[in-house]
């Protein structure tokens, strides 16, 4: 089982910003997910203004609050979810080939940080990791105020010949809540969002 790990540049850009609108979290479990050591990965710093695949617009989203963002042009919003504040595709070659970002934000810490990375893992098929490499398994960056953990994380070959999933996920708290921002599909498609995705993450910010 093959697991890789982000080693991220940070620094802070301009946002531009959209507002979310509020929705009570739902009070649901996530999923499990589980391990193994993760490798660094090379990503370069975010650019000091809004990338210019950004999106000019709002990106329309499920019911929620609290947060907004700035999603790349080319990712495509999906219709409002109770269980979501938000979901984006990813066009990939096929319709089996997409990525997905879902984005959700439940009360609390979720279990804090080890256990949402272990949910995570047993998603993929992956073993679940020790505290004593939760630290190694995460990356720290800064948007604004807020703190972001950022993991990734690759799955195992699927004996039935299907590509192998990637995960790219930030941890977002908030406001007495956790947000996830989780973005799941084909090995090569997600590594080739990667950029995409740090650069997405960096506009997130309270919403106004």
């Amino acid at each position: 089982m093959a697991t890789s790990l982000v080693t991220f540049g940070c620094r802070d850009e301009k946002i531009t910003t959209y507002r979310v609108p509020k929705e009570t979290p739902p009070a649901v479990a996530v999923a499990p997910s589980t391990a193994n050591p993760h490798a660094g990965l090379n990503i370069p710093a975010p650019a000091a203004t809004t990338p210019p695949d950004m999106a000019a617009t709002p990106v329309p989203t499920a019911t929620g609050g609290d947060l907004s963002w700035t999603a790349p042009a080319h990712w495509q919003a999906r219709p409002a979810s109770a269980m979501r504040k938000a979901t984006l595709i990813i066009p990939g070659d096929t319709a089996d080939q997409q990525g997905e970002l879902a984005v959700t934000a439940f009360p609390g810490t979720v279990g804090g940080n080890l256990a949402n990375l272990n949910r995570w893992r047993q998603q993929l098929q992956l073993a679940p990791i020790t505290a004593d490499q939760l630290d190694a398994a995460l990356v720290h960056l800064h948007a604004g105020d807020l703190h972001i953990d950022v993991a990734e994380l690759l799955g195992p070959v699927p004996a039935d010949g299907k590509p192998r999933q990637r995960v790219l996920g930030a941890i977002v708290p908030f406001n007495g809540a956790t947000w996830f921002f989780k973005l799941t599909g084909p090995d090569a498609l997600v590594a080739r969002e990667k950029d995409a995705f740090l650069a997405f993450v960096k506009t997130i910010q309270p919403a106004r």
